[in-house]
Parts: C-alpha cells; sequence; structure tokens
C-alpha cells in the first residue's frame, strides 16, 4: 500500500527557513520521479518542483527557484524540500507526489502547512 507521510511544515517569519520531509512507504522512492506541490489559499496548484527517478536532474518553479531544494535519503525512502529566504507568497498547503509525468502524479500525501507571516 503506497502512503506519502509529510512533515515539517509551520509558522516562520519572512526570511525564515523550513525542511518538509516526506516518508514513502509502499514503494521506493528512488525508482520514481517525485515531486512536491502546493496550493496557496484561494489559488490552484503549483508544481513546485520535481526529480527524476533516473537522472537525478531537478526542475523548480521560477517562483522558488534559488531558495528552494528538493532532495531525496534513498536509505531513509524519504523525499525532502529545503526552503530557504522564505516569503509571505510562499503560503500555503505542501504535497508530497509520486509522479508519473511533468505535472501529473498518482498518489498524493495529506499535505502540510506552510505559514510565512510576521
Amino acid at each position: 500500500q503506497v502512503q506519502l507521510v509529510e512533515s515539517g511544515g509551520g509558522l516562520v517569519q519572512p526570511g525564515e527557513s523550513l525542511r518538509l520531509s516526506c516518508a514513502a512507504s509502499g514503494f521506493t522512492v528512488s525508482s520514481y520521479s517525485m515531486a512536491w506541490v502546493r496550493q496557496a489559499p484561494g489559488k490552484g496548484l503549483e508544481w513546485v518542483s520535481d526529480i527524476n527517478s533516473v537522472t537525478g536532474r531537478t526542475y523548480y518553479a521560477d517562483s522558488v527557484k534559488g531558495r528552494f531544494t528538493i532532495s531525496r535519503d534513498n536509505a531513509k525512502n524519504t523525499l525532502y524540500l529545503e526552503m530557504n529566504s522564505l516569503k509571505p507568497d510562499d503560503t500555503a498547503v505542501y504535497y508530497c507526489v509520486k509522479a508519473i509525468g511533468w505535472g501529473t502524479g498518482d498518489y498524493w500525501g495529506q499535505g502540510t502547512q506552510v505559514t510565512v507571516s510576521s
């Protein structure tokens, strides 16, 4: 049974950092492309970042490029999103996704709330 469990969200001030974690079970994260997707209040889904299973190539949305870093720990079967220099516009629910193509996933976590506010 595939499960994705996110953690690490919270309330931070602008300029601070957070690291999101996504613990996977039922499959091996290194064998599949994985992604982080977010949904801000009142807005649609945004494909924030992904990591290719074969090449390790990473993608970042322009809105987070240079501030966010996606990574995975194969031994822990866990995906991460390191978020630095956070801005109020980063406020959203962040979802971990097992990707089946760019912008598409077949399994989603329950989401973790990130709030950036002074």
